[in-house]
């Protein structure tokens, strides 16, 4: 099996912050994580497939608005219809508060990350068109 991996990058803005201090929901990293999987799919098999269920999803460090965040996602296993992912949201910039400068934002040297996941997608047979 050839391995299929994706990478996308997002800023997270004003909008997605959900809590006070700018605090975002951890529900965007796993809206990431859809969004890597249907590339996935579509890569593997032609087709966008469906996301079944998460089997392991840790939250591991604050996401705030202003912050970039790194999605990637790989295949690691293939059954007849399902395909077993494992994903990581990295944080490569954050937002700084700074007095007088309120868009300040650093580049990290080592990303932060803040969740790891692991699920299951299927694509129908019928639905496949990519020989693998």
């Amino acid at each position: 099996m050839k391995i299929l991996s994706s990478l996308i990058r997002l800023r997270m803005s004003a909008h997605d912050a959900h809590y006070a201090g700018g605090l975002v929901d951890g529900a965007k990293m796993l809206h990431l994580f859809g969004d890597v999987a249907t590339e996935l799919l579509i890569r593997s098999d032609g087709d966008e497939g469906l996301f079944v269920a998460y089997d392991n999803i840790e939250f591991l460090a604050p996401v705030f608005a202003g912050d970039y965040i790194e999605a990637t996602g790989r295949i690691v296993s293939m059954g007849r219809t399902s395909r077993k992912m494992e994903f990581v949201a990295r944080k490569v910039i954050a937002s700084v508060a700074l007095a007088g400068q309120p868009s300040a934002a650093d580049v990290l040297t080592e990303p932060v990350v803040v969740c790891k996941a692991s699920g299951t997608c299927v694509v129908p047979a019928a639905f496949q068109r990519v020989a693998r």
